[in-house]
């Protein structure tokens, strides 16, 4: 596995490597979402690109930031067992040497559901993956449905700046009690990671977005939002802990 730290280095070994190329951008902290998104990159193309970069412009809390876990060595681990072909991890200065003067603003659809509680974070999102597709330059991108909403606003941005990559959506991969696998899931302490289901079940037994906003605050639970839309029903929680508080998000398919 080539590990890639810097961005020049990386700009000199691109051109290298021919044939499709698939790519899967995370935060780090893997989990087996992650994997299945790996799993089918290496499925469907020649080779297969994995970025790790915290991206700080997307968060709306410091402090937030300062919580999100840092794995880097099992990372790399996991990525390795998985065959991955090349891992790259930029630092801020070189994703950002304009200090993040120019982004990329979504005026719609990035303003309601998390966008509607967290400024500016589809901006930091939408602007740090148009940077990695420009890097990475891969003929695949794969994100998983959890962040439905991230996917759908990525799929439209590289459909209005014409780029020539393929954005697949891949399914979400549950705990055997429904919880959505995330990267803040080892943040939960025992109480909140018994309560914590109770998101998915609520969304995805519930006859409308009311019924499941009164389960779960039936539950206890912080309810930032249920909605319906685009085909889904999205909703996100806030579970507090000894340490703090932990943002879940989740959605489910609404037939």
């Amino acid at each position: 596995m080539n590990v890639v730290r810097g961005i020049a280095q990386w700009r000199s070994q691109r051109a290298a490597i021919g044939g499709s190329v698939g790519f899967v951008p995370t935060m780090g902290a893997l989990h087996a979402g992650h994997a299945s998104l790996v799993e089918r990159s290496r499925a469907e193309n020649g080779a297969t690109v994995v970025s790790i970069y915290v991206n700080p412009t997307q968060f709306d809390q410091p402090a937030d930031l300062a919580r999100y876990p840092s794995t880097l060595d099992a990372d790399l681990a996991l990525l390795q067992s998985l065959g991955v072909d090349h891992v790259l991890l930029p630092t801020f200065d070189e994703i950002y040497p304009d200090g993040f003067r120019y982004r990329v603003e979504e005026t719609q659809f990035s303003r309601e559901l998390c966008g509607a509680h967290r400024a500016n974070h589809f901006t930091g999102v939408l602007t740090v993956v148009l940077k990695l597709l420009n890097l990475v330059r891969p003929t695949r991108t794969y994100f998983g449905e959890k962040d439905y909403q991230q996917y759908l606003l990525v799929r439209d941005m590289v459909r209005a700046f014409f780029l020539d990559v393929d954005i697949v959506a891949c399914p979400i991969v549950r705990e055997a009690d429904g919880l959505a696998r995330s990267s803040r899931n080892v943040r939960l302490d025992a109480a909140a990671r018994v309560l914590a289901p109770q998101l998915h079940h609520a969304l995805s037994s519930a006859s409308d977005d009311a019924q499941a906003l009164t389960d779960l605050r039936r539950h206890g639970l912080d309810v930032e939002y249920v909605v319906t839309t685009h085909g889904r029903r999205f909703g996100a929680v806030q579970m507090h802990t000894r340490d703090g508080s932990v943002r879940l998000i989740d959605n489910v398919e609404v037939r």
